[in-house]
């Protein structure tokens, strides 16, 4: 079985690519442009013949031949998708055409990497795969959520126009080791200020929620996703919900207990509550997370101050 795997020197990326080259027969090739992701992150494969590492954008055309396509390509933290809005939209939507193109040339089965963001700042909690969004589409986030929004719409309309095979994944939040210390997503925000002995910035008065799932946990739900018969969408998250404060306080209680709290105005359509409801990936795949916040955030704090500077930790 040979995979693609776009996006594959990123956070989530890198991971799914360690799980996949467990099998022996599997081949990898990994599309990435650097934008986010680290050559790094790949460094146990580099030198191994079942992996191939190509620097390319999505949004430009690419020939190869491939069995699955893992299309995760796009920088996820609005950090970094509105630092290049117009370039997010191109890979949502050029990148996910090209993508379908080779699995459509090759017969491939395509998962795409779609977010919980195509719920935008949601009216109904939990969020279920029927609800249908509340999103902005021309506010500052609207590359990433329309995108994704797009992304999904091309794939349903591959499915049915030209019976290619689909599963679509919808991400909640997620963490764990080979996240960018500067990423500017809370987890990694937190932490990092922790470690630097700095106030802990809380936009708005944190009392706003997200449901944080371990990177194991969600490369094990998009294997068993990949493999089943279900198209999706499916919502992949660890339901178990926490207010910014409290992910706050977490933190300290396990780095800095001193640490002060700085507040900050909350960014334009920044959603209030984020709680996947996942009784579809329950019943389709027999999956639910497993990783306890608290545990999984150690390893991710460890992973963090190795890469920080020794001169910016406290």
């Amino acid at each position: 079985m040979r995979h693609l795997v776009s996006g594959g020197a990123g956070f989530i990326g890198s991971h799914l690519i360690d799980r996949i080259l467990e099998d022996v027969d599997a081949e990898v090739i990994c599309v990435d442009n650097f934008q986010t992701g680290f050559k790094e992150n790949l460094s146990s494969w580099l030198d191994n013949r079942r992996f191939e590492l190509i620097r390319h954008d999505v949004a430009e055309p690419l020939r190869v031949d491939v069995d699955r396509i893992w299309h995760l390509a796009c920088p996820a933290s609005p950090r970094e998708y509105q630092r290049n809005p117009i370039a997010t939209s191109k890979t949502n939507v050029l990148g996910t055409m090209n993508m379908l193109g080779i699995a459509k040339r090759c017969r491939a089965r395509l998962l795409l990497a779609s977010t919980s963001e195509v719920y935008g700042d949601p009216l109904v909690h939990p969020q279920t795969e029927e609800y249908q969004g509340n999103v902005n589409c021309h506010g500052i986030r609207s590359c990433y959520d329309e995108g994704k929004r797009m992304a999904e719409s091309l794939c349903f309309d591959y499915a049915r126009t030209h019976g290619v095979e689909i599963r679509v994944a919808r991400i909640f939040n997620t963490y764990g080791p080979r996240m960018s210390p500067n990423d500017g997503r809370v987890v990694t925000n937190l932490i990092s200020q922790a470690l630097a002995d700095l106030p802990l910035t809380i936009y708005g008065d944190g009392s706003q929620t997200r449901s944080f799932c371990y990177v194991d946990d969600l490369v094990r739900g998009l294997i068993l996703l990949m493999n089943s018969a279900t198209q999706g969408p499916v919502n992949l998250g660890n339901p178990s919900e926490l207010t910014v404060l409290e992910l706050a306080d977490i933190v300290r209680s396990q780095l800095n207990p001193h640490a002060s709290i700085k507040h900050l105005p909350l960014p334009a359509d920044d959603p209030h509550r984020r709680k996947p409801s996942i009784q579809r990936a329950k019943e389709l795949l027999g999956w639910t997370p497993k990783i306890e916040f608290k545990d999984g955030l150690k390893s991710t704090i460890k992973s963090i101050s190795k890469q920080m500077p020794a001169s910016s930790l406290a």
